[in-house]
């Protein structure tokens, strides 16, 4: 963006175009402007040339128009309206908004200020639309205009409206703590572009450059709007002055804020914001500003723009975020934080942040963008990261996060999240993304995170993500945690196609955790955090069809203090541990938290990999149940349930194969299952095989064996050897008692032998041989009995004198 310069101007001046009863005299660069056109309570005036000299004013002098409460001011002449002095209105009765409408530009330089009642409009356009239909238009002036009574409806723009630029000295805020956490102080600047609390300060016009601008509406809303082309741009009435619509624009134009630019809303109920453009850029520690001291809930702050949102960079001294900063310093709530867009970038250490201080909640954050980019930390200070964030340092709880969008990547120690530093809990994140990737950490150790966390005795909230892939790399980490005392939520991960988590960073492995952890040295001291661990972890629920662990990757539920482990489940199609993958469920002194495991096709361990439920002191192991039908582990890979002065834990395996693994009693080189305790009692393993019943369809042999000799015919010398042909499928028919096989094996399709030959060509036609079969023998009763010389009793009988003989191939041939 081409931003141009202030620079004096010799020529400054107030002069009517004689289209309206418009009155102006001079008086050195003070100007005073009477009469003007009148309708009711809207006052028209139309100028040749409309600028304001440096310590030179232009008043609205309402003496002769006292009942006015809109003044419509339109410059006509083609020159840019250039303001360095004081804009004001005296003598009226009501609070008075200002309209200046000049199509050629308009450049507010650092000394101009504002001393109207009412709200100011500051616009390019080139004409303004009422009610009645009626058009105040700058472009079409040669005639007398028709004057309304009605309120505004709208603001016209033509083709390439100008641009508006606003120069200043850039705010004074300043951060004593050094964290990002504590909100800023301001100190009084004299370079303000204000008006008077409750009211709008709109600027719509083209391109709009804001270099060190300080527009302040206390209590009020800031609306700054910009269009590359013909629109619309609605103006609707509200308490606060002035809401615009963007309906009916199809083209917008660029905002940027630059070199330490500041929209001020806050006040004892802090007002509302609206940006909307086509690429909008926050730099240099620009920055809006909602500080809310009343008890009614601060106003949204909304970003839309059509292309890009950049939030870049602090300011120099590192103490001022760019971005939004809401805060909630009263009883009522601090504003809502929306963001639309097709791509956030933030980055530099600059955010997005709504923070309680007392028992009020903070807002909620809305991201609605495809692509979201957190990257990055302040260049002065590398402890201040990257963040979209809701914060409670008191009573009241935080507010909740959403992200929406299809990419979703934070990187160097970025974080989106919500926290708690006081009693009340940290707020729910939600996210809804196509692809996510967490990876990296800063300089100072603080790893890129997803996270609801919790450093004092409030609660952390659930942690939601839907996604379709998930990436942790590089020490990154999706978590829910607890520092102290209050308890850590709960995390439920759905990927659609798959999840991996790889690698690890200075400090930490890159996962998926919901933990209870004791801080190190520098972060306990940084946030002031006792040296005591009693909060329970949450549960950890993760479904997807690919799970890939390695190379340190880590899906677990830690508690290093006094609570107990969480719980974690898993529901895949297959779960993959290779080098140093982990899953796990610890517990320093509670019991262990439980592990679940569903695997639909493979369970695999490689290379040293682990899933361990384990207790130091004298908690209990946490229970292993995995069911998957397949389970290998392979070079030291390990399942253990493990308790020191308590119980070991249970495994229950149901599988219908399990590779490479064994129980052991203790742990080996080898792939070990054990349930043990080094001082305790030792749990239990148990290994459900499914599959085929080996005793299914088998059938009881004879205890005889028969005599083959026996069993088959001799055959016919006369004929040719007997044949046996088996057609169709091939092979003999499986048993109907044995399981179905499948015709994959390792990845390749395997297909039955089929014999397709035409066996009637191996077919010999002639003479059919009547087989007759042998007559079965035939009883013949006894006619007498003796005794043999053992003493035993005979039957005698006398064969019969015709007898059929036995049927022999000659027989047959014959």
């Amino acid at each position: 963006m081409v931003m141009p310069l202030w620079c004096g101007f010799a020529n400054a001046q107030v002069t009517p175009d004689g289209t309206l009863n418009t009155t102006v005299s001079q008086s050195g660069n003070n100007f005073t402007i009477t009469n003007g056109s009148a309708a009711n309570s809207n006052l028209f005036h139309s100028f040749q040339q409309f600028s304001v000299f440096t310590g030179g004013s232009a008043t609205f002098d309402l003496a002769n128009t006292p009942n006015i409460s809109n003044i419509f001011s339109r410059v006509t002449g083609g020159n840019i309206s250039n303001i360095d002095g004081l804009i004001q209105t005296i003598n009226g009765k009501n609070p008075v908004s200002l309209f200046l409408i000049n199509p050629s530009g308009i450049i507010f330089g650092a000394n101009a200020q504002l001393n109207i009642g009412g709200s100011f409009i500051g616009t390019t356009a080139g004409s303004i639309k009422f009610a009645d239909g009626v058009e105040f238009s700058v472009i079409n002036s040669e005639s007398a205009p028709l004057l309304s009574i009605n309120v505004p409806i709208g603001l016209q723009l033509g083709n390439n409206p100008a641009p508006i630029n606003i120069q200043g000295t850039g705010h004074s805020l300043i951060n004593r703590s050094g964290l990002a956490l504590v909100p800023p102080i301001q100190i009084p600047s004299s370079t303000k572009l204000r008006v008077q609390p409750g009211n709008t300060l709109a600027l719509v016009g083209g391109d709009l450059h804001l270099n060190g601008a300080n527009l302040v509406a206390e209590r009020g809303r800031v609306e700054l709007g910009s269009l590359s082309g013909t629109g619309l741009v609605k103006l609707i009435p509200t308490v606060q002055g002035y809401t615009l619509g963007y309906e009916d624009v199809q083209s917008f134009g660029d905002i940027q804020l630059a070199q330490r630019s500041l929209l001020d809303i806050s006040g004892v109920n802090a007002g509302s914001v609206q940006i909307q453009g086509r690429q909008i850029q926050f730099t240099d520690g620009s920055l809006v500003l909602a500080q809310n001291f009343g008890n009614l809930p601060g106003g949204d702050i909304r970003f839309q723009a059509t292309e890009s949102i950049d939030l870049i960079a602090k300011t120099a001294d590192g103490t001022i975020r760019s971005g939004v900063r809401s805060d909630a310093l009263g009883i009522g709530a601090s504003g809502n934080i929306s963001v639309i867009t097709p791509r956030l970038t933030i980055n530099r250490g600059a955010g997005l942040n709504s923070t309680t201080l007392g028992a009020a909640t903070s807002g909620n954050i809305y991201i609605n963008a495809t692509a979201i980019e957190l990257s990055g930390f302040s260049p002065t200070n590398p402890a201040d990261v990257t963040t979209i964030n809701t914060t409670t340092l008191g009573t009241g709880n935080a507010g909740d996060v959403f992200v929406n969008g299809n990419s979703l990547l934070i990187s160097s120690g970025a974080s989106l999240s919500s926290a708690t530093f006081g009693s009340g809990s940290s707020g729910k994140v939600i996210i809804r993304n196509t692809n996510t990737t967490v990876i990296g950490e800063s300089p100072s150790g603080l790893y890129s995170n997803i996270s609801s966390t919790t450093f004092a005795t409030g609660s952390a909230k659930t942690l939601t993500l839907d996604t379709a892939k998930l990436q942790i790399l590089d020490g990154g980490a999706v978590a829910t945690t607890s520092f102290f005392a209050g308890n850590g939520g709960d995390l439920s991960i759905n990927a659609t196609e798959a999840i991996v988590i790889s690698g690890q960073g200075r400090a930490t492995n890159s996962s998926i955790n919901a933990s209870t952890i004791r801080p190190n040295p520098s972060l306990r001291k940084r946030f002031g955090l006792p040296d005591i661990l009693t909060a329970n972890a949450g549960t950890v629920s993760i479904t997807t069809p690919n799970l890939t662990l390695t190379d340190g990757g880590t899906v677990g539920v830690t508690n290093q203090g006094s609570g107990n482990g969480g719980n974690l489940n898993i529901s895949a199609d297959t779960i993959q541990l290779k080098n140093q993958g982990f899953i796990q469920a610890q517990t320093e002194s509670g019991n262990g938290g439980n592990i679940t495991l569903s695997a639909k096709n493979l369970l695999l361990l490689q290379n040293n990999s682990l899933i361990t439920s384990t207790a130091m002191g004298s908690g209990n192991g946490g229970n292993i149940n995995i069911n998957a039908p397949i389970i290998a582990g392979l070079k030291n890979s390990d399942i253990i349930a493990n308790a020191v002065r308590g119980r070991g834990g249970n495994i229950q395996i149901t599988t219908q194969g399990i590779f490479g693994l064994k129980f052991r009693n203790q742990l080996t080189p080898d792939s070990d299952i054990t349930a043990s305790s080094q001082f305790g009692v030792s749990g239990t393993v148990q290994v459900n095989t499914i599959g085929i019943d080996p005793n299914s369809g088998l059938v009881e042999l004879p205890v005889n064996v028969t005599d083959p000799s026996q069993q088959i015919a001799t055959g016919c010398e006369g004929n040719e050897g007997s044949r046996f042909v088996a057609t169709g499928r091939g092979g003999i028919p499986q048993n109907p008692n044995q399981q179905v096989t499948s015709d994959v094996y390792d990845g390749l399709r395997l297909r039955t032998w089929d014999d397709v030959r035409d066996l009637s060509a191996y077919r010999k036609t002639g003479e059919l041989n009547a087989q007759i079969p042998a007559s079965s023998k035939v009883l013949v009763e006894a006619t007498t009995w003796h005794r043999n010389a053992d003493g035993k009793i005979e039957l005698i009988a006398v064969q019969p004198a015709h007898v059929q003989p036995s049927l022999t191939c000659a027989t047959v041939s014959n």
